[in-house]
């Protein structure tokens, strides 16, 4: 068995240490349901759309730069073979989230379209 050692919050300390001896398991379920991509991604398209953006603050939307890039990689360790499991289903979840804005986009672009 392999030791870890990691810097946790207080609080997170307190709660960990009550389920010690189950620690592996706990590890384990978090792993598997963990989302493919950091809560943040989800965080700033959320908020994003949770603002009641305008048709044109829609169309000029995107991923942070940090975001793009990121998906970049995934993109391109997919087109040469080298991307994990982990990989490919991060990759999966931000194309997902593109698709969904490309159709929120493609509505955004008609009611422009029907406005002017």
């Amino acid at each position: 068995m392999v030791e870890i050692t990691i810097q946790v919050p207080e609080a997170l300390a307190e709660r960990i240490d009550a389920v010690r001896e189950r620690l592996p398991e706990v590890l384990a379920i978090g792993l598997k349901e963990l989302p493919p991509l950091p809560n943040e991604v989800y965080r700033y398209v959320l908020e994003f759309l949770g603002s009641s953006p305008s048709p044109q603050a829609i169309l000029d939307f995107d991923l942070t730069p940090a975001m793009r890039t990121r998906a970049s990689e995934l993109l391109q360790r997919e087109c040469t073979n080298q991307a994990t499991a982990t990989d490919a289903a991060e990759l999966d979840e931000y194309v997902r989230i593109d698709n969904i804005l490309s159709t929120l986009k493609t509505g955004a672009l008609r009611k422009r379209q029907v406005a002017s």
